[in-house]
């Protein structure tokens, strides 16, 4: 009786993952899906022929935070600046627009002031709590020409 019982308790809930995965995957990136608050989990530069991997779950942060018209984002260190191979802040803001799977910034605010003014372009995919950006980040006034490709998680 009790396995009974409990083999039902265990099909009803994975026919609820099932309902909710199915309506996470038709949803795609639809302006509602984008909105809400990212965490950081990998970033992959490449500058040339160069690749550049980092982690941001180890020593450092970052976080960015979308709502109907703007997006803002922070990166600091865990240690609170007490170690200086990792101290780091860093923080931006601006307004976004969202069509289809193009994410374009516009960055009015940033603690690195040439970047202000700038606007950057990448293509979006979200599959249930993950959000994968990819773009090109290029200023020709800055010396910058990169290819950046972000996993973030909802959180």
């Amino acid at each position: 009786m009790k396995i009974t019982i409990l083999l039902s308790a265990v099909a009803a809930v994975l026919m609820c993952c099932h309902e909710n995965s199915e309506n996470n995957k038709t949803k795609g990136a639809s302006e509602s899906s984008i909105k809400g608050t990212w965490k950081l989990l990998t970033g992959v530069t490449i500058e040339g022929k160069d690749s550049t991997y980092t982690d941001y779950t180890t020593d450092q942060e970052f976080i960015k935070m979308i709502n109907d018209t703007h997006f803002s984002f922070v990166r600091h260190d865990v240690k609170q600046g007490k170690d200086s191979t990792t101290a780091a802040y860093v923080s931006g803001a601006g307004t976004y627009e969202f069509e289809g799977n193009t994410y374009k910034e516009h960055l009015q605010y940033c603690n690195f002031r040439e970047w202000e003014g700038h606007d950057f372009t990448f293509d979006v995919q979200i599959k249930n709590d993950t959000l994968v950006q990819s773009g090109i980040e290029k200023s020709e006034e800055l010396g910058v020409d990169r290819k950046i490709i972000e996993t973030y998680i909802r959180l």
